[in-house]
């Protein structure tokens, strides 16, 4: 085999732009790869195994291909096209391929995530770069786009995982599903780049969600992802490949009102509508967006998948919070820092009725767990930080008749005609209306909510569009239930 007997690309390279590794010296097999990079080609591609031999021959058969490749070549690649430049190296010898492949993405997601925020090259109205999760969904939304002729891109973030959770536990910020997203991408044969952005999500999501819970707030992580850094990025990885559009997998429309504003919209799959989840996002965002999947279902996008030979196609889909891990949110919170101490459990009238460990274990709502018999069921009113405490009381008590967002972001126009109110993602909607109070918006419930928390986000719609999202600050009781 030429690539054993002569290997292209042997040796390091001095001054390299981008260098990638994968595999372990501890268990036999390492590769390296270093590219020297200009004007969008890879003008040198060297590299340094240790190991067997199928990873030296994949190595090679690597660098004679990214020699002068365009960076778009260089994005696509993937194992099975090594393993076919080697004649097919069987089960046994996979590892090789896969190994290199890797090291290959990594070598390049250091070069692309370098110039995240930079305007990589002139913006093309037919490229579109397509956030892929590792699911089957952003896999499909991907398919349906580069079948309907545009130009697609997968972009994939590196993002935070808690490094104390098991590894099996770290959900859709696992290294596991980056791989799984640019197998989908190689197999719709389409440039794939992985972008690490872990910080950036750290510090933007993960301590705000640290953050509330410490404050007795309940917060959405994933409002808040959406809103301030996964559609950030997507926006900035659309500049640096030259994509004048992006989309995702999401469940959810765009629709442009009377004055041509692009609002997201529900899903014509109400029971998949994931609307919700981006009330936050910003108009520039929604007016270069696209969901492929909006008028679909999720059995027939299955069933796409399954047609096209994707992976995953079958994958059962994660409900948890994706860095916290299976453990849930309260270990979590206990491991970053927030130690379990006593506090008192007490009802509406200071009365001490038991002791709980940690405020930020219980959330407005909740009736199991709380530790507390009594003559009727209990539910958690309230929690106060400040003091440690948790507050229960009747069901009655948790009815809610307004509350007060802040911050707030309007979409599209409020007046004073009827909404559609969402105070949680798989929330029934609520009849009401909105005014503008201060920097905020104040939002009168006709249909009194249950289990409102501050922190949450409650999502606006008139006609099926979202026309306001914010943080809830502080819900008001409905009086006229709790009397009656």
């Amino acid at each position: 085999m030429r690539h054993l007997a002569a290997p292209a690309g042997a040796g390091p390279m001095a001054g390299a732009d981008a260098v990638g590794e994968s595999g372990s010296a501890s268990c036999g097999d390492l590769v390296r790869i270093s590219l020297r990079i200009r004007g969008r080609r890879v003008r040198e591609a060297r590299f340094q195994a240790f190991g067997c031999g199928a990873a030296t021959a994949a190595a090679s058969a690597a660098c004679a291909r990214l020699d002068g490749a365009t960076l778009a070549d260089a994005l696509r690649l993937g194992p099975a096209d090594l393993d076919r430049d080697l004649g097919g190296l069987g089960p046994d010898r996979r590892h090789g391929p896969d190994i290199v492949s890797d090291a290959v993405a990594r070598a390049l997601e250091a070069w692309h995530t370098a110039r995240l925020g930079d305007h990589g090259i002139p913006a093309r109205p037919d490229r579109v770069a397509v956030a892929m999760s590792g699911g089957v969904d952003s896999a499909v939304a991907a398919l349906l786009l580069r079948d309907a002729g545009l130009d697609v891109v997968g972009v994939t973030m590196r993002l935070w995982h808690d490094p104390a959770a098991a590894a099996a536990e770290r959900s859709c910020c696992s290294p596991e599903t980056v791989r799984m997203a640019r197998a989908a991408a190689h197999a719709l044969g389409i440039p794939h780049v992985t972008l690490d952005v872990a910080e950036r999500f750290r510090s933007g999501v993960v301590e705000d969600f640290i953050a509330g819970y410490r404050a007795g707030r309940t917060p959405n992580p994933c409002v808040t992802c959406n809103g301030t850094v996964r559609f950030s990025v997507l926006s900035d990885a659309a500049a640096l490949v030259g994509a004048r559009l992006t989309a995702t997998g999401h469940y959810a429309r765009v629709e442009r009102d009377d004055r041509g504003r692009a609002l997201v919209s529900r899903a014509r799959d109400a029971g998949k509508d994931q609307s919700y989840m981006l009330a936050m996002l910003d108009g520039r965002d929604r007016e270069r967006l696209r969901f492929p999947l909006g008028d679909l279902t999720k059995d027939r996008v299955r069933a796409i998948a399954r047609d096209a030979g994707l992976p995953g196609a079958e994958a059962v889909e994660s409900q948890e919070v994706c860095f916290v891990g299976e453990g849930g949110y309260a270990p979590f919170l206990e491991r970053s820092g927030m130690a379990p101490r006593p506090g008192p459990i007490e009802d509406v009238h200071g009365r001490r009725l038991g002791t709980h460990t940690g405020h930020w274990r219980f959330t407005v709502g909740q009736r199991r767990g709380i530790g507390i018999a009594g003559a009727e069921p209990l539910y958690v009113l309230s929690t106060d930080a400040a003091r440690n405490a948790v507050v229960v009381g009747p069901r009655e008590m948790l009815s809610t008749a307004a509350v007060t967002l802040d911050p707030v972001r309007v979409h599209g126009a409020l007046d004073d005609g009827p909404l559609e109110v969402r105070v949680r993602y798989r929330g029934r909607a609520l009849r009401g209306h909105a005014a503008e109070e201060g920097d905020g918006v104040r939002i009168s419930l006709e249909d009194p909510a249950d289990g409102v928390a501050p922190g949450q986000t409650a999502a606006l719609y008139r006609d099926g569009r979202l026309v306001a999202a914010g943080t809830i600050t502080d819900p008001a009781p409905d009086t006229h239930r709790r009397t009656h």
